[in-house]
């Protein structure tokens, strides 16, 4: 006889029991496992008081924000609204069917109520996980940044003067970026000196391939060579060039890893003298991209010399040009530390071979970087063999990395606003990555070890109990 489902309201319901409710490989389940959110209580203790209403237990503020980047959830608004129908989400946080929602300002207050290291804490604490795991090897990392479109339109950009912009930045207390971390040339003035966004002063104004220029971030990111785990994170204004971070995502690599860093791999845009020098004076191989300066450097295409044409004596210290003249030291740039040397005006004048060394009209020069031998030591390491096929993984690698980010978890724009707040997404980001990580590695030793345990026991049972094959060989074919 066929069944009719009678639905009926409860007014009472004592049966329930969120533990049952929830199967025992759900993937908050398996978090809950992993990552232990109590640590943030004695964290946040100092910003509450003694007396007065009970707050949200910082504990479940925490996991709330968790969500929002696990699962995606667009807004802090909707991941209230699907609270009371997801009973995963309510069994993870600790609540009860009858137990009320806080309202979607909570997580606002408490991030500014906590500020940004608590949440750094939380990468940082996934990180030493990874290590405890054996996921990270630490000797060889990759690094690569992203732009981040910030959560403010094109039409909140003003122009002005740059008196006026530095008086606007100032009252809003907005990011100052420093000219040698910045990605203008010397001797141009910065967009970003006569353009701000009222609505995020914080984020500078760069163009993107043909999107044109927008308010944006400049997300920085280390990765370990074994499993991929997020290792070192940097957020900056969108003009901060990704080259000037090499250096601190490593110190930051090894002061969470507690690991030394034996190599580092990038592309081409981290391929400067200045990074180039600065491994080699750290110990470290530098597998990176090389760097084509157009400006200084001129290449084939052009049908000039390029600087490889010019022999330096290091006794005169003395440059000389393929026509034999003596190119002699003029002045020393600070930003790029590159000393300049050039041929006397009247000399380059009369050269015969003037067409093919140089079109300036005040002579050729060639630029010379004051730790030269050592970025010729660190060019020769990144053009090795190990070096290209360091650069070839990188791709993938690196690439999946940020992929996985911007397809499964937001990354590529800003929920908030402000330099801090984008700072917390970036690490909620990593530490959610890092937490698949760990699951991933946690369900391959699970399956290891049933696999294992089937197989003893497929042993046995084929010795003792032959009329039990066909049970014993369909175990193994469902534990595969």
């Amino acid at each position: 006889m066929m069944g009719v489902h009678q639905s009926q309201v409860e007014l009472f319901s004592y049966r329930v029991n969120l533990e049952h409710r929830i199967r025992r490989d759900h993937p908050l389940r398996r978090v809950a496992s992993v990552i232990d959110f109590a640590f943030v209580r004695a964290e946040v203790a100092r910003y509450y008081g003694k007396n007065g209403n009970v707050g949200i237990d910082p504990v479940v503020i925490l996991k709330l924000m968790f969500l929002l980047f696990f699962d995606d959830v667009p807004s802090e608004r909707e991941l209230m609204e699907r609270l009371p129908e997801r009973l995963d989400y309510l069994w993870f946080l600790g609540y009860g069917l009858e137990d009320g929602i806080p309202d979607h300002s909570v997580l606002s207050k408490a991030r500014k109520r906590w500020g940004k290291q608590v949440f750094e804490q939380v990468f940082i604490r996934t990180v030493q996980q990874c290590v405890e795991a054996g996921l990270v090897e630490g000797g060889k990392i990759y690094v690569d940044a992203s732009l981040v479109n910030a959560n403010a339109s094109k039409d909140s950009v003003i122009k002005g003067s740059p008196e006026l912009i530095t008086a606007y930045k100032q009252a809003y207390a907005a990011q100052e970026t420093k000219l040698q971390d910045a990605t203008t040339p010397e001797g141009y003035q910065a967009i970003n000196d006569r353009m701000v966004s009222s609505t995020d002063p914080d984020a500078a104004l760069v163009r993107k391939g043909g999107g044109g220029t927008r308010p944006r971030y400049h997300h920085h990111r280390a990765i370990d060579d074994a499993q991929g785990v997020i290792t070192a994170v940097e957020t900056t204004p969108g003009s901060i060039a990704e080259n000037k971070k090499l250096m601190s995502l490593v110190e930051q690599h090894e002061r969470n890893t507690r690991k030394k860093v034996q190599t580092a791999v990038a592309d081409s845009k981290y391929g400067t003298s200045e990074n180039l020098a600065a491994c080699v004076e750290a110990s470290i191989r530098p597998h990176l991209g090389e760097l084509e300066n157009r400006t200084n450097r001129p290449s084939d295409e052009a049908g000039l010399f390029e600087e490889s044409r010019f022999a330096y004596d290091p006794a005169a210290d003395i440059y000389r040009c393929p026509a034999g003249q003596k190119l002699e030291r003029r002045r020393f740039h600070k930003r790029r530390r590159t000393w300049e040397y050039v041929a006397a005006h009247k000399v380059c004048a009369i050269c015969p071979l003037r067409s093919q060394c140089t079109r300036c009209a005040t002579g050729r020069s060639v630029q010379r970087h004051e730790l030269e031998a050592e970025v010729a030591v660190g060019r020769q390491m990144a053009r090795s063999v190990a070096a290209q096929r360091d650069r070839r993984r990188r791709q993938h690698l690196m690439e999946g990395s940020f992929a996985l980010a911007a397809n499964e978890h937001g990354f590529k724009r800003s929920r908030w606003r402000r330099l801090w707040r984008q700072q917390i997404q970036d690490w909620l980001i990593a530490t959610v990555q890092n937490v698949k990580i760990l699951l991933k590695a946690e369900g391959k030793r699970l399956t290891g070890v049933l696999g294992m345990h089937i197989s003893l026991e497929a042993v046995s049972l084929f010795q003792s109990k032959p009329w039990e094959r066909h049970w014993v060989v369909c175990c193994q074919f469902l534990s595969h």
